[in-house]
């Protein structure tokens, strides 16, 4: 029985199941000549090159949203508290 390999890429999306190592991980997320996109150290797809100033621009970017979002669902609940229930019939 032929062993499977541990990493390549299938249908031009890379994959890599070995066993990570912190030197790995490391040199993964932080390619100062690589572009915005790297290939995960673990696991199937790209991740992004924290080495790269577009990517803290998109983690940025993200978290403005995440903020935003947050914020604003909290606003809704304390709208909402002072009206009263409403009925509907349907005849």
């Amino acid at each position: 029985m032929t062993d499977k390999p541990q990493s390549g890429e299938l249908f031009g999306v890379p994959y890599n199941f070995e066993r990570p190592s912190l030197g790995r991980m490391l040199s993964a997320y932080w390619q100062p000549g690589g572009g915005m996109l790297v290939k995960k150290p673990f696991g199937i797809g790209y991740t992004l090159n924290l080495a790269n100033w577009r990517s803290w621009l998109v983690l940025g970017v993200a978290a403005a949203l995440f903020y935003q979002q947050k914020g604003s669902v909290g606003a809704v609940d304390e709208e909402d508290d002072g009206e009263e229930p409403v009925e509907v019939v349907v005849d």
